[in-house]
């Protein structure tokens, strides 16, 4: 309504127009400046994006200007470089939430910021796309990726190979490649072993189709075993076996590499279709087997060192890459050796002789016992045929016993040279080990290394003389029962002699059981009836002994015993007596 229709409608006075006027102005200015303030909060909703300018940077944070009638508070630790931050400065923050009593603000830069980075990075990149970020921290079940926004990657996705503590990553920067996009989540996952994994195929068809067997090509030792290391070549591993490491002996390929070594290899084998590559690491050195034989030819001497040890030798290195065996009958001429540790040790220098060099094989025996003489050579000299000899009994076994005669150098006293009249069972029945015993040279067989000895040979035979003369057909002698067997009875007639009682001549009647008519310790008389020098056996008789046999063998017996008494008795018993 106009002024002019006001007056008219009305027929107003001047005073009361102005007074009308007045009350519709105020009104107006109320109405418009309420509308204003109405349309600045439209402005202000939370969880808007605005621009504000820095008015000051306070102790707790940045005094920021978004227009509205307060401003707001950025925290510091929402900046990178808080002392870069100028009053005037421009910058987007985030409406998080307006307090109607106070009518204070509170702003986000850290907010706004990702918004707009995941605006840019919906803009920019797809899934499938490669970025780079830095790793900024761990979290469960992977790590955070910094590439303008948080980015998740996942444990299982660091590495084409397991990885150890993901936290060493923290602070690296990496390329991943985009795997899943949730808009509604505002959250990115990624992977840079897929990228890897990529990366590696394309580098794989790469090398396989210019990869040739003898090439000599870089890689990466990326993993160690007992047989070898697998080394990655840009796209594809090639095994390099631990023979083919050195030309020397090693004991684990780690001896000499380490995991992220760069080295050169050589391709000695390729399978294009199973796609294996087998590497060669001593194939860049000469091999030294190559001269081996003009370089150690039979018969030389040298020294070398013993670098393994096994039941059946000891190898020992004569150079790098060069070793040979010295087997354990080859370790010494005389000693009974019952393993190699027994003559050598790991790390010791010892004399050797090449003994002979198979070059195909690459194998050299060798020797220590030929650098010496060989003391067999001298036997024969040094223990003559008939010689008496003395020595220890090293072992007994159920065919004689050996005499130790010097370190190494045995002789074998046979079961049948122990005695010349006693039947042994065993040798233990006469000897134990440790018994110093003396023994008769009988024979040295230098080629097979066996001498012979005879104890029973120290001594007379008495099979000769001495008990032919003795036990004559007929005579009488007293002897012990000492076994009973279903045939007959043996008598032990002295110390290591026996005969046998047959159980014929027992008695004049027919009998079963020898113990019918004798017991087992019985001392009897009895007759001799044979004698045979060449069976050394004495046959006997209990039933052809007389009444009058016995009364003049006890009267014999007497007779014997008196004069031995006299004889005693006149034997003198002190020099003294001897001098009288």
């Amino acid at each position: 309504m106009t002024v002019k229709e006001v007056v008219k409608r009305y027929d107003l006075s001047p005073e009361e127009l102005e007074k009308e006027l007045k009350d519709n102005l105020e009104g107006y200015e109320e109405n418009k400046i309420r509308q204003l303030y109405e349309d600045s909060l439209k402005q202000f909703k939370t969880e808007a994006i605005l621009e504000g300018t820095v008015l000051k940077v306070l102790e707790d944070g940045v005094l920021v200007d978004v227009g509205y009638k307060s401003e707001g508070i950025v925290p510091l630790d929402q900046f990178e470089n808080v002392e870069e931050i100028k009053e005037g400065d421009k910058m987007e923050v985030l409406l998080e939430s307006v307090e109607e009593e106070t009518g204070m603000i509170v702003l986000s830069k850290r907010k706004a910021d990702r918004i707009r980075g995941w605006e840019r990075i919906i803009q920019e990149h797809k899934e499938g796309d490669v970025v780079k970020g830095k790793v900024i921290r761990k979290i469960k079940g992977g790590l955070l990726l910094d590439i303008s926004v948080p980015v998740f990657l996942p444990a299982s996705q660091v590495d084409v190979r397991r990885t150890g503590e993901i936290g060493d990553w923290i602070g690296k920067e990496i390329e991943c490649k985009i795997i899943k996009i949730d808009k509604e989540r505002m959250n990115i996952v990624v992977s840079r072993r897929k990228l890897i994994e990529e990366q590696r195929e394309a580098q794989k068809k790469e090398l396989l189709a210019k990869i040739q067997e003898g090439d000599v090509v870089k890689g990466v030792v990326k993993n160690i075993a007992d047989f070898g290391a697998f080394v990655d070549l840009g796209g594809i591993d090639g095994l390099l076996h631990i023979t083919d490491i050195s030309w020397g002996r090693i004991s684990s390929p780690s001896d000499v590499l380490s995991l992220d070594d760069e080295i050169e290899v050589k391709v000695i084998k390729f399978d294009k279709e199973k796609e294996r590559i087998s590497l060669g690491l001593k194939q860049l050195t000469p091999n030294p087997w190559e001269n081996v034989e003009e370089k150690y030819p039979v018969g030389t001497h040298l020294k070398g060192t013993v670098v393994n040890i096994l039941p059946y030798g000891a190898f020992v290195k004569l150079e790098e890459g060069i070793e040979g065996l010295v087997h354990i009958s080859e370790m010494s001429w005389t000693r009974r050796i019952n393993h190699p540790s027994d003559i050598v040790s790991l790390g010791q220098e010892v004399d050797v002789v090449i003994l002979d060099v198979n070059k195909e094989k690459q194998e050299i025996s060798l020797s220590i016992k030929q650098t010496e003489g060989d003391p067999w050579d001298v036997v024969e000299e040094k223990y003559p045929v008939g010689s008496v000899v003395e020595g220890y009994v090293r072992n007994l076994t159920n065919y004689g016993a050996f005499i130790e005669l010097e370190e190494g150098i045995d002789g074998l006293v046979h079961i049948s040279d122990l005695s010349w009249v006693k039947k042994v069972n065993h040798p233990s029945e006469l000897l134990k080990k440790g018994d110093l015993v003396r023994a008769k040279i009988l024979s040295i067989d230098k080629e097979k290394r066996r001498i012979a000895l005879g104890i029973k040979q120290l001594s007379e035979d008495p099979w000769e003389k001495i008990i032919p003369d003795a036990y004559e057909q007929d005579t009488l002698h007293r002897g012990k029962v000492t076994k009973i067997t279903n045939f007959g009875v043996f008598v032990e007639l002295e110390d290591n002699l026996e005969g046998l009682l047959h159980i014929s001549e027992l008695a004049d009647r027919k009998i079963e059981d020898p113990s019918e008519i004798v017991k087992v310790g019985d001392e009897i008389i009895v007759k001799v009836i044979k004698l045979d020098k060449e069976e050394r056996k004495i046959g006997l008789s209990l039933k052809r002994v007389t009444d009058e046999d016995r009364e003049a063998l006890e009267q014999a017996e007497q007779e014997f015993a008196q004069q031995s008494e006299e004889n005693q008795n006149n034997t003198p018993q002190t020099q003294e007596e001897t001098q009288e």
